[in-house]
């Protein structure tokens, strides 16, 4: 059986994600990048903060779901 393929590297001290591995993983971070920047400044404003803050925890989730499906398993690290 082949190894998976992974396209986010697990952090060597504690849980989650660090840089992207491969070019699937750095496009899918410049697009989620670019998709944050080109929305975030126009929800600037006192009549915009829920729909901040939901804008911001919906594309944090994304990232995560997406470094989740396609990342090395989380765990919590203690380095090498």
């Amino acid at each position: 059986m082949d190894k998976p393929r992974y396209w986010f590297r697990a952090k060597r001290y504690g849980w989650g994600w660090g840089l992207p591995l491969t070019w699937e993983g750095w496009v899918v971070l410049v697009v989620w990048l670019g998709a944050f920047l080109s929305v975030v400044p126009s929800l600037r404003g006192p009549q915009h903060r829920v729909e901040h803050v939901l804008f911001v925890i919906g594309m944090i989730m994304v990232l995560l779901l997406v470094c989740y499906w396609k990342g090395e398993p989380g765990r919590w690290r203690w380095g090498d």
